[in-house]
């Protein structure tokens, strides 16, 4: 899957989306991708799962873990096709847990699977978790990096397709200034 079919894609199901929203990180910006409305259909979460899985395997990871909300239907059709398990780590009390009986086994082999990456908060702080958990992180990708040029300790990001739309921080934000509604379109609570 080359990177203008991604974003074709996206376009097609109407999941690029033009307004003021608040990101998960807390800045604002005036385009937003809403990978749900792509992943939704699952011909299309299978052939990003697959073009993912393709990227990733020479990497021989165990298994696959996502942050929720957004990287959980990615990360488990990515781990699908690779054959291997898919965890997905959710927020307790503003910190990301595994929960509902999920382990890592110590030296385990996994990769990081996120749907957009923006600043690469979650998929950091995802490593971290795995790598607290005794977890070996071979490796972190993402259908799209809306231009993060963050480097995640040691490990590289693979992502399907690169777009720069501008972020802004809250209080040099134009659209603020404008008094354009904000909108919160992620699965974050946000207290910025």
């Amino acid at each position: 899957m080359q990177p203008d079919q991604v974003i074709e894609l996206f376009k097609k199901c109407g999941a690029l989306l033009d307004g003021h929203f608040m990101l998960s990180s807390g800045l604002h910006s005036s385009s937003y991708l809403q990978s749900a409305l792509v992943l939704q259909h699952p011909k299309h979460a299978a052939a990003i799962g697959t073009a993912l899985a393709e990227r990733m395997s020479a990497l021989t990871p165990g298994v696959v873990m996502s942050p929720a909300l957004g990287g959980l239907i990615i990360g488990h059709e990515v781990a699908r096709t690779l054959g291997v398990r898919a965890l997905f780590a959710e927020r307790q009390d503003g910190k990301l847990v595994l929960r509902r009986g999920f382990r890592l086994e110590p030296g385990e082999r996994l990769i990081v699977v996120e749907d957009v990456v923006t600043t690469g908060g979650s998929t950091q702080e995802t490593i971290n978790l795995a790598r607290e958990l005794g977890g070996v992180v071979v490796g972190a990708s993402t259908i799209i990096n809306r231009g993060s040029q963050y480097v995640f300790s040691e490990t590289r990001l693979e992502a399907l397709a690169e777009v720069a739309f501008p972020t802004y921080e809250p209080n040099k934000c134009s659209l603020c200034i404008q008094g354009v509604p904000l909108t919160k379109p992620g699965s974050r609570k946000n207290s910025k």
